[in-house]
C-alpha cells in the first residue's frame, strides 16, 4: 500500500467569523491522484489554502511527510514540497510566458536545472515554447493554465494542490487537461490533490474521492462509488458535467 504524504486532520478554518472547513479530515497516499469534490462554496478552496498555508486553521492538523506544517509560512510548506495551483491560474500578464516559468523556481538554486525542467515543461506543452517570449496575457484561457501548471511543476513537488483547473475551458481543451493530468501522475509518480466541478472526468483519474458539503467531508470513497451512484453525485455536487 501506498505511504500517506499528506494527512489532514480534524481541520478548521475561518475567515474572521465565517467558519469556511469545519473538522475536515482526509488521506492523500503517495502517488495517488485525490479528487475533492462539492458544489460551489462548498469549502474545497478554502481546505487548499489551509494546506497550503495562504489560510492559517484555526484548529487541527495537517501532516505533510510525517511533518506537521499547519500553522507554518506559504513559502516554507511550498520549499517542503507542495505546489499549488490556484483558481484562476493567478498568473503574471505583464510577464513573458518564460518569466512566468522562472517564478515557480524562486525557491530553488539549481539554474542548470531550472533550464532542464523549463525544456521539461516545453516538451509537455509545446504551445508554450512557441510563445515563450509573449507575454502571458495574451494567452489563451488552455494555454495559461498548462503555463500555471508548468510553473508549479517547476517546484519539483511531492503533492500538487490543483484548484478548479477546468475553469472556463472549452470541454475539449477540459479533456485534453486531464488527459496531461493523468499523464503527470502514471509517468512521474506525481501525487495530486485535485479540486474540480467536473465530476465525470474526476471520477475517470482518481484514485480515492471526497466530498465536501458546507465545509464538511460530507462522504469518501473510491471513484467506482460514486460512478455507480451517479444520483448520489448529483445530490452532493449539483453535478452539471457528469458523465
Amino acid at each position: 500500500m501506498n505511504d500517506v504524504l499528506l494527512d489532514v486532520s480534524d481541520l478548521t478554518a475561518s475567515y474572521g467569523p465565517v467558519l469556511a472547513v469545519q473538522h475536515a479530515s482526509l488521506t492523500v497516499r503517495q502517488g495517488q491522484i485525490v479528487a475533492l469534490l462539492g458544489a460551489n462554496g462548498a469549502g474545497k478552496t478554502s481546505l487548499l489554502k489551509a494546506i497550503s498555508g495562504v489560510v492559517r486553521p484555526r484548529s487541527g492538523t495537517v501532516t505533510f511527510a510525517g511533518q506537521i506544517i499547519s500553522g507554518r509560512q506559504t513559502a516554507e510548506i511550498a520549499r517542503l514540497g507542495i505546489g499549488h495551483v490556484p483558481e484562476g491560474r493567478e498568473i503574471f500578464p505583464q510577464l513573458t510566458v518564460l518569466e512566468n516559468l522562472r517564478m515557480g523556481a524562486y525557491l530553488r538554486r539549481d539554474s542548470g536545472e531550472v533550464s532542464k525542467d523549463i525544456e521539461g515543461i516545453y516538451a509537455q506543452f509545446p504551445a508554450l515554447r512557441e510563445r515563450a517570449q509573449i507575454a502571458a496575457g495574451l494567452l489563451s484561457g488552455g494555454q495559461q493554465q498548462m503555463l500555471a501548471l508548468g510553473r508549479a511543476m517547476l517546484m519539483r513537488p511531492k503533492v500538487l494542490l490543483m484548484d478548479e483547473p477546468s475553469l472556463g475551458l472549452a470541454p475539449i481543451l477540459t479533456r485534453n487537461l486531464f488527459g496531461t493530468i493523468a499523464d503527470l501522475n502514471r509517468t512521474t509518480g506525481l501525487t495530486i490533490l485535485l479540486v474540480e466541478q467536473n465530476v465525470g472526468l474526476s471520477l475517470r483519474i482518481a484514485n480515492y474521492v471526497y466530498v465536501m458539503e458546507n465545509g464538511r467531508i460530507v462522504s469518501s470513497g473510491p471513484p467506482e462509488k460514486f460512478s455507480a451512484q451517479g444520483d448520489i453525485a448529483r445530490y452532493y455536487l449539483g453535478d452539471r458535467n457528469h458523465g
